[in-house]
């Protein structure tokens, strides 16, 4: 007996063909929504949306053009990009260290051996903030990396008025950072990165 007609509940199911333009020419859509790692062609879009974010803050950027391609050149999978239709609307980048808290060194250096997730930048663009994007992409970022055998905790500094958004995220002040820029002082926080990740989806995603 073949072996669909020992399933007789299940029916054919007849696909239609692909829908064309008006010329002919099949129509190719952007997914609506996209997570995924970014790529050194991504870093001119991120570093316009980092620039937009932080200069009118805080004078800098905590990464420049070169240090984008840098990171991304040598560590994309510690880095995740929200999509749109195709237009990346926020990112975080990340690298390894392998000491226990930030030191200055940290700003610029991967060191494949470690064990600490460095979350250099979380930035959003300006036209979609103030809807959730950057703690969806937080979650979704802590998510992707409890798949990564290497990542055991994510650092991060940041300035004190963002000290209440990182502990809605779920991390924790670990005090006064070690690194300065400038005049500007940070505090050093942490969030333990362990088990796989949960495949439940965000309610807010």
């Amino acid at each position: 007996m073949p072996a669909l007609s020992a399933l007789p509940f299940l029916k054919p199911v007849h696909l239609r063909p692909p829908r064309s333009s008006p010329g002919g020419q099949r129509r190719h859509t952007l997914p609506a929504s996209e997570f995924r790692c970014l790529s050194p062609e991504d870093a001119a879009s991120a570093f316009e949306i980092e620039r937009e974010a932080f200069i009118s803050v805080s004078g800098d950027c905590p990464l420049h053009l070169d240090e984008i391609h840098h990171f991304l050149n040598l560590c994309p999978e510690l880095s995740l990009g929200w999509f749109e239709e195709g237009r990346l609307v926020a990112f975080i980048i990340g690298s390894l260290w392998d000491q226990d808290r930030l030191s200055q060194a940290a700003l610029t250096l991967h060191k494949p051996q470690g064990s600490a997730v460095h979350i250099h930048v979380l930035a959003v663009h300006r036209t979609v903030r103030q809807q959730g994007k950057g703690s969806i992409l937080m979650w979704r970022y802590l998510q992707h990396l409890r798949c990564l055998p290497c990542a055991r905790r994510a650092l991060l500094m940041c300035e004190h008025f963002l000290v209440p958004f990182y502990q809605k995220c779920g991390f924790e002040a670990l005090g006064p950072c070690q690194v300065t820029v400038g005049d500007m002082a940070f505090v050093e926080m942490q969030h333990a990165v362990r088990g796989h990740a949960f495949m439940r989806r965000n309610s807010g995603c």
